[in-house]
């Protein structure tokens, strides 16, 4: 079908809401029809005003208009609108704030559908009143509505754009499907083999579901439209995801590795304690990977503490021992300090003259330019870094591995970016957040996986209790008590925002109480990301020296922080954290041989389904586990974040992984359709924002 391209075009549209979407990201029709409501209200049932009591729910109501006026305040610029409103059984006044245009809408006998709550007038103390109703007036010949009298979806504000009008422009966008441009995606044998609607009507009975719809089914994202739009987008994935994998194992490898018995022994000399089974498995892929005939492609998964960054740096000196560059890239300063240091300690004690060079964006300027320049000759021969890596200055000599840690931190187009810097380097992306396996074969599908389901041994069980207000003084004492035997503490403090200035201020304020007030004889630190690189420094030299007994942080300790000797880790209104975050910020403590605990206060405001939660991390320390809880509760944006693109723009992602026969019949689809050679085809056709939507979590 071909038609009107441009929203502007669309009749019910116009330039003026077209320019509002533009101006929120959204050029065409198919940049718009994707906007899922995040819910539905049920309004198909009808009340009358004799039925209306004030406070009662909120009700549907089939009404004319008995008299209207606009009342000027004397307030500049704010208007009431005052509407009487009448059926059979009685009438209601009606009043909205700032609409004068309101007085076109409600003429005198005009017929119009409100939905919206009673209460009691103000002004008058006993007549009932809807404030701010939603409205839709009926005109003769017109019956079917939008905004009243059916299951509406509700939609978040997209720039300007209200809920209320994207619903009105979603609908007259597939009023017109038969005039604008709404291409099938699915091939048709795959969406008849499946049993699906159309696009078309998938859409629509999404967007405004029919009016014998299950409002259960819909919450749950299960009707049958729902399951046809989300096979159709996890379809789409696994068709670029096959592709891409199709496209690597055509690429010849560009650095050529031997790694001989006699480097092998070299490198298990450097190693201070004995590798794990799991991670002498995981080394063996790798191994198979980088003495293979194309580019390693790979993801190597293992909860908090499993031993991964001994895995990269061993991979990094095999590159290093063949004459290659490797990097390691971190999301955050203080992980790639870590990394930094770990590595340098492990080398020293060995007496092995491999140059490691650190790149970080707050870098002086002197020490920035020693770095690149040593990048640039090829005598850094590990280089660790933040995202300052993949900046435009940065030039390696040789560069033959890429290691990026937290992956799910960085976006496709940082990573790309890094590898473009050497020819076809072999790339291995690490995160210690677990992923549930259906999440991650559907994800990362053109990576090879690997993961590390051991933890080393000597590893102390960290014992996890949920606490609350009336228990902080006891929790407190047992912090007391652990700094009293030698040991250190975190106290974690949830911010909304990392930049939020009253946020800031109520971690700083909470750290002077604790210092002041509750530990007045203890060394209190505060941590957070808004303090310059040498302040950061400091603060974690001195928690490394000992100096620092309790460290009040935000969510940077969350990776990256290694302090053995820190036992006891409080985490400060724990419901507002995912599961998988907890899972991580406890992996903190543990560290040393001595026995280690985990606190979960949780606030006065917290539900019972936030308590059911937050006992998931009490019965369990395994983060598979967790991750999968997490998942099923909260869904996948919790384990990836908003950086990572193409998560945030899966619309259904958490109706497939809870449906594996649904991920099997599309990626069995996809993959198929791959291997004949047409993937090209239907990926070239795709249309609006499904181009930024394939900027997928895998590696590029």
């Amino acid at each position: 079908m071909t038609g009107i391209k441009e929203l502007r075009y669309v009749k019910g549209v116009g330039p003026k809401r077209a320019d509002a979407l533009r101006e929120a990201g959204v050029e065409e029709i198919d940049d718009l029809l994707p906007v899922m409501p995040f819910r539905w209200e049920d309004r198909r049932a009808f009340a009358t005003v004799a039925t209306l009591v004030p406070g009662g729910a909120e009700a549907t109501l089939d009404l004319r208009v008995v008299s209207s006026k606009l009342i000027r305040t004397r307030r500049r610029g704010f208007t009431i609108f005052h509407a009487v409103l009448a059926d059979a059984t009685g009438s209601v006044k009606a009043i909205w704030y700032n609409q004068p245009y309101l007085q076109r809408v409600f003429a005198a006998e005009a017929r119009v559908v409100v939905f919206g709550r009673a209460t009691v007038d103000r002004r008058t103390g006993r007549d009932l009143v809807l404030e701010n109703p939603d409205f839709e007036r009926i005109d003769p010949g017109e019956e079917e509505t939008i905004h009243t009298g059916r299951i509406v979806p509700i939609y978040r504000k997209l720039g300007s754009m209200t809920s209320r009008a994207l619903r009105s422009t979603i609908w007259h966008v597939l009023a017109a499907a038969e005039e604008v441009d709404v291409p099938p995606i699915l091939p048709p044998a795959v969406r008849a083999e499946q049993g699906f609607p159309t696009r078309l009507e998938a859409l629509r009975a999404t967007h405004f579901p029919p009016a014998d719809a299950s409002m259960k089914a819909l919450e749950e994202r299960r009707t049958p439209a729902q399951r046809a739009l989300a096979f159709e987008e996890i379809f789409v994935l696994q068709l670029a995801l096959a592709e891409r994998r199709r496209a690597v194992e055509r690429t010849p490898r560009a650095a050529h590795y031997e790694i001989p018995d006699a480097l092998r022994g070299k490198l298990a000399k450097l190693l201070p304690f004995k590798l794990t089974e799991a991670q002498r498995r995981v080394l063996l892929e790798i191994k198979g990977d980088l003495t293979g005939p194309h580019p390693m492609n790979r993801l190597l998964q293992g909860d908090v503490g499993s031993g991964k960054t001994i895995v990269a740096l061993l991979s990094l000196l095999v590159a290093v021992e063949n004459g290659y560059q490797g990097v390691l890239m971190a999301p955050t300063e203080i992980l790639a300090d870590q990394h930094a240091r770990n590595v340098l300690k492990l080398l020293e004690g060995s007496g092995s003259d491999v140059k490691v060079v650190v790149l970080m964006g707050s870098q002086k300027a002197a020490a920035k330019r020693r770095a690149l320049e040593d990048i640039a000759t090829g005598r850094g021969q590990i280089v660790i870094g933040t995202h300052a890596l993949f900046e435009a200055g940065v030039t390696f000599r040789r560069l033959g591995l890429v290691v990026v840690d937290e992956q799910h931190r960085f976006g496709v187009m940082q990573r790309l970016a890094l590898a473009a810097k050497g020819e076809r380097p072999d790339l291995l992306v690490m995160t210690a957040t677990p992923i549930p396996r259906s999440l991650a074969l559907t994800l990362y599908g053109d990576l090879d996986l690997s993961v590390i389901d051991e933890l080393p041994p000597g590893r102390t069980p960290i014992k996890t209790v949920i606490r609350f207000e009336r228990d902080r003084e006891r929790v407190y004492d047992g912090v007391a008590k652990e700094v009293a035997a030698g040991r250190q503490a975190y106290v974690v403090v949830p911010l909304v925002e990392e930049t939020a200035t009253s946020d800031l201020k109520a971690a700083t304020a909470f750290a002077e109480h604790l210092g002041k007030r509750v530990f007045p004889k203890l060394a209190v630190g505060l941590l957070h990301g808004r303090l310059k690189p040498e302040e950061k420094d400091r603060v974690m030299g001195d928690l490394g020296r000992g100096a620092i007994q309790v460290l009040v942080a935000t969510t940077v300790v969350e990776v990256g922080v290694d302090v053995p000797n820190a036992s006891v880790m409080v985490v400060e209104h724990a419901e507002r954290f995912g599961l998988s975050q907890l899972h991580q910020l406890r992996g903190r403590v543990g560290r040393g041989a001595a026995r280690s605990y985990c606190v979960l206060m949780v606030g006065a405001e917290a539900g019972e389904v936030a308590r059911e939660r937050l006992a998931t991390m009490e019965a369990t320390s395994d983060g598979f586990k967790i991750a999968e809880r997490d998942f099923e509760l909260r869904g996948p944006g919790v384990l990836f974040g908003t950086q990572q693109h193409g998560l945030s723009d899966l619309q259904f992602l958490a109706v497939v992984l809870r449906d594996p026969r649904l991920i099997d019949d599309a990626r069995t689809a996809a993959r198929a359709l791959a291997a004949d050679g047409k993937a090209p085809e239907i990926l070239g056709g795709l249309k609006g924002s499904w181009k930024t939507r394939l900027q997928l979590p895998g590696a590029g």
